[in-house]
């Protein structure tokens, strides 16, 4: 090990640190030093949605001394904006060591005379988002790492919109958490008073706008024997989900038993994603032998959900994230027409991965769709720029999320679950199945098919290695895919657009984010991004063309699909 990092791991073992910290770290020393380097050569970094990371010893890792320091760190910044009248909501998910580090995070926060309101126990993601709304807190934050692997965890950080953060107090709390230098720089414990738990009642609020979200409860009342099967793959969904149906009146709602205990290991999946079929396995075999209307997933805290259904050819198949977004999407943009509580000012937002059909949707039905930088919080500024001029009535991405209505501000898997079993009770009551209005939408507003690519590089060479990638297709973007021109290159570092067939540019008007798109003159888009959650390059990839009937959906597919191998293969990935 290097001079530096043999420096850090000393100070862990001979400064202000528990035995079982230290006796750990020698464990690790004797067995893997490459392990030891990884854990020790920089910091856990306090992103701009918090903080998210392998568990263990380390200043690399999540632990009890990185979350308190970061605790300590946004403490301060509260502070500082708003004196000394603070408060805050904690909550966790069903992650090993989540519970722990919620009241280590509480027992900081208190210690800093702020007060907090913490969650008795796990409780999905967006109902700290609600919560600190419905309180009026100034911020603050859950314990999860989302959808990641086991041996993750993390720590997302909030303001007092509810929503994560955006500049500048984004990089003005990481300037301050960067400041809290060593473990004696934390108020670790002290006026614990200032700790309330909170729960039932709380629940009872969420729900209660979860149910006011029905655009047709009356249908979900007639369908109230729709066959639903929901799994909260280990996670805090079991919380609140089966309460969210059953309060629409829904009666006939299988849970996957193997997954409806909260689980930290995660026992019956390697990767608690409803993006994964493997993840979805078993309830796509209970869904099957239950011959069920639809199957629901929900990640570890509950913010993303997943869908299965039968395909037109009776075959399950699992939804990918644009096609989630899509149906709900069109769903509340023309039920609210068809109800008569559109307004003029209505308004959906999406991020600039999401399928381009959700604009053609808005346009049609002559309501303004706006285009933001990937993840919920820049959906949530969005909210903000537009408040008192334009009304929100649903925003989502591609990684399984939506967020309806506007009492929360983060993708909220319950009120999704609670929408789409809507959405099928609705088309049932029609006589017909959900597959059948996504292949109408294809016929109405052209056919979108998109796919994506991840490229895991980890290790203190993967970052290098990935912006190494980002860097040669900035300097050398690709000329062509398929044969057609590349026309635009969107550079949204650089917040610069490029006609790359007359030199022409133009402004992009979002702030900077690493992130490259290339356009072609028929739509096609084929963008880069690195995760900021994970070691990962991601390469999403949209393609499109018309669906004259219902009859060609197959045939066609099978063109969109071909198309979307060969733009991957050219890119190489």
């Amino acid at each position: 090990m290097n001079a530096e990092i043999k420096k850090k791991v000393d100070q862990w073992l001979q400064g202000n640190y528990d035995d079982e910290t230290k006796n750990a770290l020698k464990k690790l020393m004797a067995e893997n030093e490459n392990e030891v380097n990884d854990a020790f050569y920089k910091n856990l970094e306090f992103g701009t949605g918090g903080l998210r990371g392998i568990m263990g010893v380390g200043t690399n890792r999540m632990n009890k001394y990185t979350v308190g320091m970061a605790t300590q760190g946004y403490a301060n910044y509260l502070k500082q904006c708003f004196g000394n009248n603070v408060s805050v909501v904690i909550g966790h998910d069903s992650r090993n060591n989540s519970r722990s580090f919620a009241e280590i995070t509480a027992h900081v926060f208190a210690a800093n005379d702020i007060k907090v309101y913490l969650f008795e126990s796990l409780r999905p993601t967006p109902e700290i988002s609600f919560a600190i709304r419905e309180l009026k807190c100034q911020g603050g934050v859950v314990c999860t790492a989302s959808h990641n692997p086991k041996e993750y965890n993390g720590y997302k950080a909030y303001w007092d919109d509810g929503a994560q953060m955006v500049p500048p107090h984004d990089k003005n709390v990481i300037s301050e958490v960067e400041k809290i230098i060593n473990v004696e720089d934390v108020k670790w414990s002290g006026n614990s008073e200032n700790i309330q738990l909170i729960g039932k009642a709380m629940d009872e609020k969420y729900l209660a706008m979860v149910k006011s979200l029905s655009i047709y409860p009356e249908v979900c009342k007639a369908q109230k024997d729709l066959k639903i099967v929901y799994t909260p793959i280990h996670g805090s969904g079991i919380m609140l989900v089966p309460q969210a149906l059953a309060q629409l009146g829904f009666t006939n709602v299988n849970i996957v038993e193997e997954q409806s205990k909260p689980d930290g290991n995660f026992p019956t999946v390697q990767y608690p994603n409803p993006e994964e079929r493997e993840t979805m396995s078993i309830g796509l075999k209970k869904a099957e032998e239950l011959d069920a209307d639809i199957l629901l997933g929900t990640d570890p805290d509950a913010d993303r959900v997943g869908i299965g259904l039968k395909n037109n050819e009776g075959k399950w198949v699992l939804l990918n994230g644009n096609q989630t977004a899509l149906l709900a999407f069109a769903y509340i943009i023309e039920a609210r027409k068809a109800k008569g509580i559109a307004q003029p000012n209505d308004m959906v937002i999406k991020t600039i991965v999401t399928t381009y059909m959700i604009d053609e949707v808005a346009r049609k039905n002559e309501i303004s769709c706006y285009n933001v930088l990937t993840g919920f919080k820049w959906i949530s500024s969005m909210i903000r720029a537009k408040e008192g001029k334009e009304n929100y009535v649903v925003g989502g991405e591609e990684s399984f999320g939506l967020m309806i209505g506007n009492q929360i501000r983060d993708k909220d898997s319950v009120s999704a679950v609670a929408l789409i079993c809507e959405m099928v009770a609705y088309e049932r009551n029609k006589g017909r199945s959900i597959f059948d209005k996504l292949i109408e939408l294809y016929v109405e507003y052209g056919f979108y098919k998109e796919s994506l690519v991840n490229i895991v590089k980890k290790g203190m060479d993967g970052a290098k290695e990935i912006a190494q990638m980002m860097e040669d297709y900035r300097k050398n973007p690709p000329k062509s895919f398929n044969g057609a021109n590349v026309e635009q290159l969107l550079d949204y570092e650089l917040q610069q657009g490029k006609n790359l067939l007359t030199g022409e540019t133009w402004k992009i008007d979002l702030p900077k984010s690493n992130v490259l798109q290339f356009v072609l003159a028929d739509g096609t888009r084929v963008s880069a991004r690195p995760s900021g959650t994970e070691p990962k390059i991601k390469f999403y990839f949209s393609v499109n063309t018309a669906l004259n009937n219902a009859a060609d959906f197959k045939q066609t597919e099978k063109i969109l699909d071909d198309k979307l191998d060969a733009l991957a293969k050219e890119m190489g990935v």
